[in-house]
């Protein structure tokens, strides 16, 4: 367990929260919320592949609907025939499930090592995760824009950041006629259930992780559009 904790702040925390120090010190104004966009974007950056890959997995997989459909149809009898068909359309496609939840897989530590940066990381004691190399700050305001206190909950880009996962969510939900009626109604239960459920669990943490959220999901839709745009290779 303590090798684990060790891994995760070597590996997570102390990039992450050296980095906000870097960019909150270097960046004009000092403004610790420019430092969590930067931060953002330097996240967003790091896992573009793994993000490009997800998305062009989820476009393939709404475009393989009408041949999933047309194998269930033909060996509704037959589940192990329909299973191996699935699979077999999968290994033509070249596309792997998994690939789709891989990068909200590796965002879920990524946020747990940024609620500790936010929480305790910018307090003074927390100063001691600092690399030699940067010089420790006197002091750190958490403000943004000189009047959101990211250290406290904030309605209004926890609000903001509800609604861009719902645009985000909508712009990769299948079109109507490609999905069997089950997974139309999953499709439109996840569009609003997790936007709505965003906005409840960011209203409890420091708001500096519903901007963090914001940016995060602003940069995924820019990234959506540019590569749902593109024809499918299969």
């Amino acid at each position: 367990m303590n090798f684990l904790l060790y891994f995760f702040n070597l590996i997570l925390y102390q990039p992450l929260f050296n980095l906000l120090i870097f960019f909150y010190q270097y960046l004009p104004g000092n403004d610790f919320g420019m430092a969590v966009i930067f931060l953002t974007i330097s996240v967003r950056i790091l896992l573009y592949p793994l993000g490009v890959q997800a998305i062009k997995s989820q476009k393939t997989f709404e475009d393989l609907q009408p041949k999933l459909e047309e194998i269930k149809r033909k060996y509704k009898e037959d589940k192990e025939r329909q299973a191996q068909g699935i699979i077999n359309l999968y290994k033509e496609a070249k596309i792997n499930p998994i690939s789709t939840i891989l990068p909200l897989l590796i965002q879920l530590p990524i946020l747990i090592a940024l609620y500790r940066v936010f929480l305790k990381g910018i307090q003074p004691e927390g100063m001691v995760d600092l690399y030699q190399f940067l010089s420790k700050p006197t002091e750190i305001s958490p403000y943004f824009l000189g009047k959101i206190n990211l250290a406290q909950p904030h309605l209004i880009l926890t609000i903001l950041a509800g609604i861009s996962q719902f645009f985000q969510v909508k712009m990769i939900t299948p079109q109507k006629g490609k999905i069997d009626q089950f997974s139309k109604i999953l499709q439109k239960q996840s569009l609003y259930f997790f936007p709505i459920l965003t906005i409840f669990i960011l209203l409890k943490l420091p708001s500096a992780i519903a901007l963090y959220w914001l940016v995060s999901i602003i940069f995924l839709i820019i990234q959506q559009y540019f590569i749902l745009r593109r024809p499918a290779s299969f």
